[in-house]
């Protein structure tokens, strides 16, 4: 079995995870339209007020950087799933 991961197999998993933790740092700061007390015309009060969309991107894509690193050096040490202790179904034994 090969221990190492491909580069696709890499940047696959790499996209994944930056996905995942783009829906945790998304609502960090945001303010709606009405907690700030301006409401522009025709939009919706929950609106943001200011998204800040670069910043949180930036701030995700290192932290997917820390979470995809964290699983390499888990992958180089020897931990993957055959290393978990699962019991085995009634139906196998």
């Amino acid at each position: 079995m090969e221990d190492s991961m491909g580069v696709g197999s890499g940047i696959a998993i790499y996209f994944v995870i930056w996905w995942v933790t783009l829906f945790m740092v998304l609502p960090i700061g945001v303010r709606s339209q009405r907690e700030a007390g301006t409401v522009v015309p025709g939009s919706e009060p929950g609106a943001p007020m200011l998204a800040r969309l670069p910043m949180k991107l930036a701030l995700n894509t290192l932290l997917a950087a820390a979470v995809f690193g964290a699983l390499v050096l888990a992958r180089a040490n020897g931990f993957g799933l055959d290393s978990l202790p699962l019991p085995t179904p009634p139906s196998l034994r």
